[in-house]
């Protein structure tokens, strides 16, 4: 996958009303994947924090002694900073995102809602446990070519800035942060919200039921992206998804804050 120069890595903030949204971008990926949809929801009236994770946005190398605490402390410290100045926040985030997503979610029962967007609580390659040894023995897993990706939008290659390699300790520290988290779904009770796309390469087909059935949500919605791969923030369909996720948060804003409705147009 290219790095393309017309795209930001870093961390994106705006600031707005009293609804609050943290996007948290996917493994290996950086705050360019997430910055759109911040856009999109900051243009109307949402203050947004698209955090940057530890190791990402710089070289493959940063990833190679990474632990999944720290991924779980830079958004801790994101959606503090968000609780501090908004009455109701929502929190999504994609692929290891998701993750970090749902481990928020199981630690935070005030949060307003979460919006799951391919949800890595299952994957294909039934090899990511043996990254546990192999990390110690390899560094790095070369990703596969542009021909090789998923996406539904030949376009979206240009809106994609990630490592041209994978990690293989960080890859290892995913799975470590997976199994947690599965563990934690039962604790889930918020409002969720789950986006896979029909063409997702990474995760096995069931992931967004599996999710949807271990989570203890009753307000809960799987919408599957019927020409989209892994990268649905980046995919053909990335503005319908934005569009149904923030009509879905206006949905859920708390009964205290329905006078505050009005800050968003």
């Amino acid at each position: 996958m290219p790095q393309p120069a017309h795209l930001d890595p870093s961390a994106y903030s705006a600031e707005g009303g009293s609804c609050g949204a943290l996007l948290i971008h996917g493994f290996t990926g950086s705050a360019a994947e997430t910055r759109p949809m911040g856009e999109y929801l900051a243009a109307r009236g949402v203050t947004v924090r698209c955090p940057l994770l530890p190791g990402h946005g710089t070289t493959p190398l940063h990833l190679t002694r990474i632990h999944w605490q720290a991924w779980a402390e830079a958004v801790e410290s994101a959606l503090g900073e968000l609780q501090r100045r908004c009455t109701a926040v929502f929190v999504g985030g994609l692929s290891l995102g998701s993750l970090l997503t749902l481990w928020l979610g199981a630690w935070h029962p005030e949060l307003a809602g979460l919006i799951v967007m391919a949800p890595a609580v299952k994957v294909k390659d039934w090899r990511i446990p043996l990254t546990l040894v192999l990390r110690y023995v390899l560094k790095y897993k070369p990703k596969g070519s542009i021909g090789d990706s998923d996406l539904g939008d030949p376009e979206a290659i240009s809106r994609i800035w990630c490592y041209d390699e994978t990690p293989i300790w960080g890859a290892s520290e995913v799975y470590l942060l997976q199994r947690r988290v599965l563990k934690l779904l039962p604790h889930v009770g918020l409002p969720v919200l789950i986006f896979q796309g029909r063409r997702d390469k990474d995760l096995v087909p069931q992931a967004a039921q599996i999710l949807y059935d271990k989570v203890a949500s009753t307000d809960k919605t799987i919408v599957w992206l019927e020409h989209s791969g892994h990268n649905v923030l980046a995919d053909g369909e990335r503005e319908a998804l934005w569009a149904r996720s923030y009509d879905w948060m206006l949905a859920r804003l708390p009964a205290a804050n329905q006078d505050r409705k009005r800050e968003i147009p």
